[in-house]
Parts: C-alpha cells; sequence; structure tokens
C-alpha cells in the first residue's frame, strides 16, 4: 500500500528546491565576488611593494612559496600567478 501524497507537496517541493538552488547560487557568487576582491587586493600590494620598495623576482617566489605553505589547499599562489 502506497501513501497518499498530501495535497500541494509537489508544488511545496519545487517551490523547496527553487529557494535551494537560489541560496547556492547566491552563495557562490558571494564567493566569487570575495575570491575577486582578495586577488585585487593580492596584486594591488604586490605592485605597491614593487614600485616603493623594488621588490623583484626573488620576493615574488618567496611570496608564493610561503602562500602556498600557508593555504595549501588553495589555488593560485604560484610564481608566475603572482606576477
Amino acid at each position: 500500500m502506497t501513501e497518499m501524497e498530501p495535497a500541494e507537496y509537489a508544488s511545496t517541493l519545487e517551490d523547496l528546491k527553487k529557494h535551494v538552488h537560489g541560496a547556492r547560487l547566491r552563495a557562490q557568487r558571494t564567493t566569487n565576488n570575495e575570491l575577486l576582491q582578495l586577488w585585487w587586493t593580492i596584486g594591488r600590494t604586490i605592485l605597491t611593494r614593487q614600485a616603493e620598495q623594488g621588490w623583484g623576482a626573488k620576493i615574488l617566489t618567496r611570496l608564493a612559496e610561503d602562500l602556498r605553505a600557508e593555504f595549501p589547499t588553495m589555488k593560485g599562489f604560484s610564481r608566475a600567478n603572482l606576477f
């Protein structure tokens, strides 16, 4: 014997699925925005240090290594990316 579906179950399920999809999309957009701001900050900081203090390739190599060591699960901290 199968249970009868309660009234409006299917439409409630669809509404909840839309809310979940929408929340996930908003969370992804927020995350992407934060990461973009992070990369702008990193880039601006590096450019400022290069202009003011003459940071060169050796410093950026060390910076890349140190950032990768501190944040091993994050991608994008290669020397080439920091350049």
